[in-house]
């Protein structure tokens, strides 16, 4: 089958990240920019106007000249947005979390799947620089402590506070519970949580203790109310321990051998992870349409709806916890907030 060089893309909801989305886009050798659209007419207006991008005014007409889009608006529109696309045969990228709850997300999937088209899920720290090395030593995996620590998103006019329309678990620590299944050669067997909202409306702030069936056990803290950010995952295996931060791209290593400890320290390549998330999303489509055979990204949409259903379920458990013990809390007004 030939296929046009370059693919056709376009992107819808150019906020926060989507605005990322098309900026790299446009500059990637593999892809044609289309356009993009927004709900809101100004944000569609100045990021159109950054970077110099046509401007749709609806979604299907965009679509209908794309053959892949990325969709980046709120969690609570990701299925009722994808799912029509799928359904006019686009291939998608959608941004984490694949969906605001898991029915919605089993039904992006199989709509993938009945219109043979890629889904692809924004878990954009695979593409980590951290991530490429600790898949490397992902063996023998025994005990993983991770903390993602964020400030409190500010306010956005006409619009809630970016990702406060879900909890802390399915807004942060998704990204570190998808990062554990992908360590972890594992099934979830138990998990003890604690969580608490403190100025939204859903949990801030919440610490996961999970038990898997081959020993292996990790601890997950995520917090959106800190003063100072955080993103650090450290890996305890048998003879080795592996500590990498996010943030300042760089890492450590202690490694047992017969005289006692071996440290390494580990600089790790720079490089922009949305974009390598991006070309590994234009590439498994291009290969898709060349060979008539679905080729998965490197999250494909059956990996985000397993991340969701973790982080839904460490939800509904920090909720069961405090309705047992009887604890009430009340989120902050707009105006102690400003």
């Amino acid at each position: 089958m030939e296929i046009d060089s370059k693919l056709k893309v376009g992107v819808i909801g150019v906020g926060a990240l989507g605005r990322h989305h098309a900026r790299l886009y446009a500059q990637s050798p593999n892809a044609e920019m289309v356009g993009i659209f927004d709900v809101q007419s100004e944000t569609a207006k100045r990021v159109g106007e950054e970077f110099n991008l046509k401007i749709f005014s609806d979604w299907r007409e965009l679509a209908e000249q794309c053959d892949a889009l990325s969709v980046a608006v709120p969690a609570n529109y990701h299925a009722t947005t994808t799912i029509p696309l799928l359904e006019m045969g686009k291939h998608v990228l959608v941004e984490k979390p694949i969906a605001a709850s898991v029915p919605e997300a089993e039904a992006m999937v199989e709509a993938a799947k009945k219109n043979s088209v890629v889904l692809g899920v924004g878990h954009v720290e695979r593409f980590n620089p951290a991530m490429d090395f600790l898949e490397k030593y992902a063996a023998n995996t025994r005990f993983i402590e991770a903390h993602r620590l964020a400030q409190y998103p500010p306010p956005r006019p006409g619009l809630p506070r970016r990702g406060t329309e879900v909890s802390v678990v399915v807004d942060l620590m998704i990204h570190d519970i998808d990062l554990v299944l992908t360590m972890v050669d594992s099934e979830v067997e138990h998990f003890d949580v604690v969580g608490i909202p403190v100025l939204s409306k859903t949990e801030d702030i919440v610490n996961a203790r999970i038990k898997f069936r081959n020993g292996s056990c990790a601890s997950l803290t995520a917090s959106r109310v800190s003063q100072e950010p955080l993103r650090r995952f450290r890996v305890f295996q048998e003879d080795c321990y592996i500590s990498m931060d996010y943030g300042k791209h760089f890492g450590m290593v202690l490694k047992r051998n017969r005289i006692g400890l071996a440290r390494k320290d580990v600089n790790l390549d720079e490089k922009n992870a949305l974009a390598a998330e991006l070309e590994d999303f234009i590439l498994a489509v291009n290969r898709s349409r060349m060979t008539g055979t679905l080729c998965q990204p490197k999250v494909p949409g059956e990996q985000g709806l397993r991340a969701l259903k973790l982080a839904v379920a460490i939800e509904t458990e920090a909720r069961r916890y405090n309705d047992q013990y009887g604890f009430k809390f009340a989120p902050c007004t707009p105006d102690e907030l400003n």
